[in-house]
């Protein structure tokens, strides 16, 4: 069994890939779609553009589960990117997108707002996975 350590680099390079697929996916794939769902147009975006406080919680929101999960894998052993994408999979299904559904339904929020917003997540958490599964770092 190999002494894992968590590889700062990949941690750093996960959390800019998750930002870009946050902003491609709340942009040009889903922007549209998830805007609607949540009640808001254009216009309204762009006459009340977000302050830094928002971006600032962003990044602190992709790097502390990112460095979690960085954690996780050298307490699990993984050691290649397959299995990072499983155990990315199996977070991002069972822990965020099934909570995340369950709430909109509670909520009455339309059906399509978690697929876009689970789907954000799954796909997350393998992306992360398979960067931190593949990029391992041993001591």
């Amino acid at each position: 069994m190999q002494d894992l350590k968590i590889n700062h680099a990949a941690v750093w390079v996960a959390v800019v890939l998750l930002t870009v697929l946050g902003f491609l996916w709340y942009g040009p794939l889903f922007g549209d779609a998830w805007m609607a769902h949540v009640g808001l147009d254009r216009a309204t975006v762009e006459a009340n553009p977000p302050g830094a406080g928002i971006w600032i919680t962003n990044i602190i929101a992709t790097i502390i589960p990112v460095y979690t999960l960085a954690w996780l894998f050298t307490r699990l052993n993984v050691t290649n990117a397959i299995n990072g994408a499983l155990i990315g999979l199996l977070i991002g299904f069972s822990f965020v997108f099934l909570s995340d559904m369950t709430g909109d339904m509670f909520a009455n929020r339309p059906y399509g707002l978690s697929w876009i917003t689970g789907g954000y997540s799954m796909l997350a958490l393998i992306v992360t996975g398979v960067l931190l599964g593949g990029w391992r770092k041993s001591g």
